[in-house]
């Protein structure tokens, strides 16, 4: 009995070893994985620190006397020691990102005073209230929060938060060596002068090498090509699995005459734990792994096959590897009702846009074959409909998978 997706990523999960770590500069660390938290080292904000152009005062002096004129006694830039109020009826002119002066309370801007040479006034329509336009020391995050945890894929903004905490080094996933084997005796390289009427250009493997290295999951990727001989496969796997961290193969996993694949992996050592997954494309999907559980994914060979593929079962599978904490599903709607055979589960390639509420919604751009990569062209990923109905109607919430 074929496995469902759900099923199949179960089982691809429960053989699948995670990678191990490494100390990473904060410069090279943005779309990494994260294996370690990144905490405060010091109180956020590390002083009150004033948020506004403007003049630093003791709300005090203008609390029964609004009109009582304050002497500027000096200014305050972001990045100097806190001056002092030293008596009553003084002012300083200050910067935001400055320490708030010691005896101040209050930030009064610009646009809400009265200034004639060295003497400030509250303008008739502003207030003065204790706090007003400062940051409080350690109102955002105290010494020792949590605040990037293991698992996050770094983005500009955590990379900011680390280097704010003073985060130089942070530990990562290490990222595996991956190598993407095409198959068949039909494919030819791209830059072939002459390509026969039997024979087509290789494209698969350039599909997912583009889409390996936007994802930032992997450290060193190789492409090779494996003629349908027997003693040429068996010769190239050996060495391919015993150099690299993850093998992804395309072709040659159905039940052909030349798909040698399965019974050489097998003969290799290689422990077959999924063969076929119930779903249209991509139903003879293969998975196993190496006796040093080096995991093997063996992909249909039809381009829109393979593509999806990638997308709903080895990408996730580097990022289960790396530590990546899993997001939720990304959802859609369905722009209108779309109908298909039983009894497989049907991954529908979309057009995403955006409703007025802000919901994705998914407008179906059904492809002719599994062979025919142009339908994908100008689609931004898949849907997936269960085999439960075969009718999904129009506004049915639906698991959308972005292309990478």
């Amino acid at each position: 009995m074929l496995a469902t997706p759900t099923a199949a990523t179960a089982t691809i999960a429960t053989h699948l070893t995670v990678l191990s770590t490494e100390d990473c500069p904060l410069s090279a660390a943005h779309g990494r994985i994260l294996r370690g938290p990144v905490s405060a080292d010091r109180p956020l904000p590390p002083y009150n620190r004033v948020t506004m152009d403007g003049y630093a005062v003791n709300s005090a002096d203008w609390s029964s006397d609004s009109s009582r004129g304050l002497r500027i006694t000096g200014f305050q830039a972001a990045g100097m020691m806190a001056q002092t109020l030293a008596a009553t009826g003084l002012a300083i002119e200050i910067a935001t990102g400055a320490v708030l002066p010691m005896g101040a309370d209050a930030i009064v801007p610009y646009e809400e005073v009265e200034r004639t040479d060295d003497t400030v006034k509250l303008a008739a329509t502003a207030t003065c209230q204790p706090g007003q336009n400062i940051h409080r020391l350690g109102s955002d995050v105290a010494t020792g929060t949590a605040l990037i945890p293991a698992g996050t894929r770094l983005t500009g903004a955590d990379i900011a938060v680390a280097a704010t905490v003073g985060a130089a080094q942070l530990r990562v996933s290490a990222r595996p060596t991956v190598a993407i084997i095409s198959t068949g005796d039909e494919l030819v390289e791209v830059d072939a002068r002459h390509v026969a009427p039997h024979q087509i250009r290789r494209s698969n493997d350039h599909a997912l090498r583009a889409a390996l290295l936007q994802s930032g999951l992997t450290a060193r990727i190789e492409r090779f090509h494996l003629r349908d001989h027997r003693t040429e496969i068996d010769a190239s796997l050996r060495h391919i699995l015993a150099e690299f961290d993850v093998v992804i193969i395309s072709g040659g996993v159905s039940k052909g005459k030349l798909d040698h694949l399965p019974q050489a992996l097998a003969d290799l050592g290689v422990t077959q734990h999924l063969r076929g997954i119930a779903q249209r494309p991509g139903k003879p999907m293969w998975f196993g792994t190496t006796p040093r559980r080096t995991p093997v994914f063996a992909l249909p060979g039809n381009p829109v096959s393979t593509y999806t593929c990638l997308h709903r079962y080895v990408l996730p599978a580097l990022r289960h590897m790396a530590g990546q904490t899993p997001a939720q599903p990304e959802t859609a709607i369905l722009a209108e009702t779309f109908k298909f055979p039983r009894p497989l589960a049907f991954m529908l390639p979309v057009k995403v846009g955006t409703t007025d509420d802000g919901r994705n919604i998914a407008r179906p751009a059904p492809f002719n074959t599994s062979g025919d990569l142009g339908g994908l062209l100008g689609t931004d990923g898949f849907v997936e409909l269960p085999a439960e109905t075969d009718t999904f109607a129009a506004g049915t919430p639906v698991t959308l998978w972005r292309w990478t």
